[in-house]
Formats: C-alpha cells, sequence, structure tokens
C-alpha cells in the first residue's frame, strides 16, 4: 500500500535500527468505511482539542488545557485494532481518540471540560483524568507509568478467567524511567499475560529529549524481558493499527505481550501553559510536513473518498455538542 512520505524528521530516522511493521496482512482487515472511520476519529479528535483551547483561553475550562496534536494516529489506530471486550488502561492526555473511537459522546467531553454536571466526572475535574468502564475505558492518573501495571492485573485476571480478552496500556518514555515500568514489563513477560504496551515515542517527556532520559532506547529494553519490542510511525494510523492487531492477535494465543513503539512528536506544549520554547523551531517545521492527519487524507482523496464530506460532519458534530455543552 503506496503512502506519502515527506523527509523523516529526527527520532523517526533512527527508527530503522529495530523491527519496523510495513504494509501488513492485518491492514486487509480495513474495508474502505474503516479507513473513512479512521480518518474521522483523528479529525475529530483535532476539532474536540482546538475548539476545547478556545474554551480554555476564554475562561471556560478550568485548570490548564492538553492536547494530543500530531499523535492523533497512535491513539486512534491502536484503539480501533482491538475488540469491544478489550479495555483501554488507560489512554493519556494525548490519548482523546482512545475515548471516541470506543464511543465517549462528544457533549459530555466538553461538559468534563467545563467542569459541568457529566457521566464522565460528575463535574469534579476538568480535563484529561475520566474514563467510562461502560465502554471499556480505564480512567487515567497522572503519575506515569501507573496504569500499565494496572492493565497488567487485569490481563492477569482474563488469563486466570481463561476470557479471550487483552488489555492495552499507552504511556510515554519518560515513564520507562520509573520502577512500575519495570515491574509491570517483568510481571508480563513472566506471566505470557494479554497485554499490550503501546508507548507513544512523542520526542519529549515534558521538556527532556530521550537521549537524556536513557541510554538505551525501551524498544530494545524490551528484549531484555522476552517481550517482542516493534517500531512503528506513529504518523501512520495504519501502520499503528496492524502493529497493535498483531499484538492482539499474539496475546490472544497465549505468547504474551507485545511492546509497540510508535515514533511521533509532540506539536504543541506539555500543556495551554508551556510555550515549549525549548523545542527547535526547524524540528517542528519538519514534522509538521508529516502531520498525520494530512498525510492520511491525502491518502484517502488519492482511494477516491470524499474526504471534505467527513470534514464537515466532524465540524458540525463539534459544533452541536458545544452548543449543547455551554447549555447544560
Amino acid at each position: 500500500m503506496a503512502r506519502s512520505r515527506a523527509a523523516a524528521p529526527p527520532g523517526l530516522a533512527s527508527a530503522t535500527a529495530a523491527t519496523q511493521t510495513p504494509d501488513s496482512p492485518a491492514q486487509d482487515l480495513l474495508c474502505e468505511e474503516d479507513r473513512d472511520s479512521l480518518l474521522w476519529h483523528m479529525l475529530l479528535m483535532r476539532a474536540i482539542e482546538e475548539r476545547g483551547l478556545q474554551l480554555f483561553k476564554q475562561g471556560k475550562v478550568p485548570g490548564s488545557f492538553y492536547d494530543g496534536c500530531g499523535q492523533e494516529a497512535i491513539s486512534v489506530g491502536a484503539t480501533f485494532a482491538l475488540a469491544p471486550e478489550d479495555p483501554v488502561c488507560s489512554p493519556l492526555i494525548r490519548d482523546l481518540g482512545a475515548h471516541l473511537v470506543r464511543g465517549t459522546d462528544v457533549a459530555e467531553i466538553f461538559r468534563h471540560y467545563m467542569g459541568r454536571e457529566n457521566s464522565l466526572s460528575r463535574g469534579r475535574e476538568g480535563n484529561v483524568h475520566f474514563g467510562d468502564r461502560r465502554l471499556g475505558v480505564v480512567g487515567m492518573v497522572s503519575m506515569l507509568p501507573d496504569m500499565m501495571v494496572v492493565a497488567v492485573g487485569m490481563a492477569m485476571a482474563f488469563k486466570l478467567r481463561r476470557e479471550p480478552r487483552c488489555a492495552l496500556s499507552f504511556f510515554g518514555e519518560g515513564a520507562t524511567s520509573q520502577g512500575d515500568w519495570h515491574e509491570a514489563m517483568n510481571w508480563a513477560s513472566l506471566q505470557r499475560l494479554p497485554v499490550i504496551f503501546v508507548l507513544e515515542d512523542n520526542q519529549l517527556a515534558y521538556s527532556t529529549p530521550p537521549e537524556r532520559q536513557f541510554a538505551v532506547h525501551p524498544v530494545e529494553r524490551a528484549g531484555g524481558y522476552g517481550i517482542p519490542g516493534i517500531r512503528v510511525d506513529g504518523n501512520d494510523v495504519e501502520a499503528v493499527f496492524a502493529a497493535t492487531r498483531l499484538a492482539r492477535e499474539r496475546a490472544l494465543a497465549g505468547e504474551g505481550p507485545t511492546l509497540i513503539s510508535a515514533t511521533s512528536m509532540r506539536m504543541h506544549g506539555h500543556g495551554a501553559h508551556d510555550a515549549a520554547e525549548y523545542i527547535d523551531p526547524n524540528v517542528l517545521a519538519r514534522w509538521q510536513e508529516r502531520d498525520p492527519i494530512m498525510l492520511y487524507t491525502e491518502q484517502r482523496d488519492a482511494a477516491g473518498a470524499d474526504t471534505e464530506v467527513i470534514r464537515k460532519r466532524v465540524a458540525s458534530t463539534v459544533a452541536s455538542a458545544v452548543t449543547v455543552a455551554l447549555q447544560t
């Protein structure tokens, strides 16, 4: 399957040293409707977060505001590859796409952002710490990678109950410097648990680059635990889908966990409070050429999809949701 590619920015170029996931038979499971759905969810994630940031600047969202601009392909592609019974444990501050793929109501998300009455947090928290057990989404805590340990516990339960399910956990590269990462990796491997670890390698742990975070990349360290480590282009939604789908097949076959390192770039500051002056503008410009939504839109246009209709539906959905949320 051909893809539009710009020159690889720093970070992505170094990914060639480990296992890559190119075009895979898993991608053959996607029909044209599925591909339109992938684009829809990525566009919806970005539109919600752009509108949420506007509301924050208008004083309608308390605290700060966090977004996943440039990383939409990771949470959307990974969650799309799961079965409905597989829990996501848990979407982090850049992973709104996972909530959307699972069907979280858009108006409820805006109510949550603004601290209004809603089914996600009852208005007690406003931004990223939410989930919905009815949809198989476990709410996150800020201390990373604590949720990896929770995902391992869930996978242990699935194994003991002989349930054909797996758990998926997102984390960032900075989280691999914590002891909980070691505990989760070690126990999951030892017990051959049905769990998928998705590393969102976005080049920054707040403001710390990988070269100042560790000497050996986590995807290479995974082998020391007996866990396959796979690098994928985190800006290619179908590559993320394919890697996650194959990891799920391994998990259900009793072959244990997989670590997927999805290479991308955090295009904004850590949060709305962070101007990110520590990031080289030239690096951001090069990554902007590989914007996941731009690349996938070009791909869908080439396949004959009406992406403009999808964009208009997204805009209408967000506008209606904001109206409803503000009236609450």
